[in-house]
């Protein structure tokens, strides 16, 4: 991947999100801060290709579904799936663009990345606060050899309704009962401690300028930020690092179902090389259209992205979904996404 190149770039491609460029054509979008990276890459070249810009707010899944709820955006953006349920109550689809993976991150120094192994059950009792300190018995018995400070973990969190909370409080309630019982899965959640960082940017630019910390961000973030990752243990005993083929490997068994709005968790997933804590991202749209013209924009930008976007989406470490789902996806929107006439508006 061209790290170095993607860096130069960002901020340049932040710009072009945040200014949305006011015009007619122009998509509105916002939510789940996880697929910023590559929602921002495949702006910026279908922009170049089309003049059609694309303004995206990248405030956190909660922001996102509350937003399209109130259609004040064209689309919303979630990496935590509304069940079937919640689909039909809000009047909403929902389809998967990318998959990719959610990774704790620290710093604590002499730690390299790759360095120190994790099991999901010290994962959870760190976030519960039963692990206080880094040389506790529960993470120094699975890392012989590693020089462990004897220092207190500072714990860092999501502030805001988050996807990626979701994907990773789903993770450690899969392998904690203590978690499971006392804490939960769901997008905001009552942290037992720790300070919350508001986005993945927050979370990371915490974990950076706090030492002896740890938290949780999406893989694209932690190599933008060249944090130090951990390996962890998945359901196959095996300690996995976080990389493309290991998300891909998480997914490989994953069966979609266009009629139940593509609702799928992928944490904790069988396989020797699946990384654990793996998720797809989301778009939500209204199944009835007011302005059809802006949700044909819509289809007509993510099928570019589907078609054009796969080594964009490989380059900041996403898994491009098969071509089999896209034509799923296609067909959904046939099916699903109308006009106040009932006309498929793709």
């Amino acid at each position: 991947m061209k790290l170095n190149q993607f860096l130069r770039g960002i901020s340049m491609i932040a710009a072009l999100f945040a200014a949305g460029t006011a015009g007619a054509a122009d998509i509105t979008g916002a939510g789940a801060t996880f697929p910023y990276p590559v929602y921002a890459k495949w702006a910026e070249a279908y922009k170049a290709q089309t003049g059609i810009g694309l303004n995206y707010q990248s405030i956190g899944s909660g922001g996102g579904i509350k937003q399209i709820k109130a259609k004040t955006v064209n689309f919303g953006a979630s990496d935590a799936p509304l069940n079937p349920n919640e689909l039909g109550m809000a009047g909403l689809t929902q389809f998967p663009t990318v998959i990719g993976g959610v990774v704790p991150v620290i710093n604590v120094e002499g730690i390299a990345p790759g360095q120190l192994k994790l099991t999901g059950q010290a994962l959870a009792d760190i976030y519960l606060g039963k692990v206080t300190k880094w040389n506790d018995s529960e993470i120094a018995q699975t890392n012989p050899g590693v020089a462990l400070p004897d220092a207190g973990i500072n714990v860092v969190h999501r502030a805001d309704g988050s996807g990626t909370t979701f994907i990773f409080t789903t993770y450690l309630s899969q392998v904690s009962t203590e978690w499971l019982r006392s804490v939960g899965a769901s997008a905001a959640v009552q942290w037992p401690l720790g300070m919350g960082g508001k986005g993945n940017e927050g979370v990371a630019s915490n974990v950076r300028s706090v030492k002896n910390s740890i938290g949780y961000v999406e893989y694209a973030y932690a190599l933008q930020n060249k944090m130090t990752h951990v390996l962890l243990k998945n359901r196959d005993g095996q300690f996995v690092s976080p990389e493309a083929a290991n998300f891909k490997a998480a997914a490989a068994n994953a069966k979609w179902k266009p009629e139940e709005g593509f609702y799928l968790i992928l944490t904790n997933q069988p396989g020797k090389d699946s990384w654990p804590i793996t998720g797809a991202t989301f778009i939500l749209m209204h199944k009835a259209q007011d302005n059809a013209e802006a949700a044909k924009e819509v289809l007509k930008f993510f099928d570019w992205s589907y078609s054009n976007g796969d080594k964009m989406a490989s380059d900041l470490d996403y898994v491009p979904l098969p071509e089999n789902v896209t034509k799923m996806i296609r067909d959904a929107w046939k099916a699903q996404i109308k006009d106040t006439h009932g006309k498929s508006v793709w």
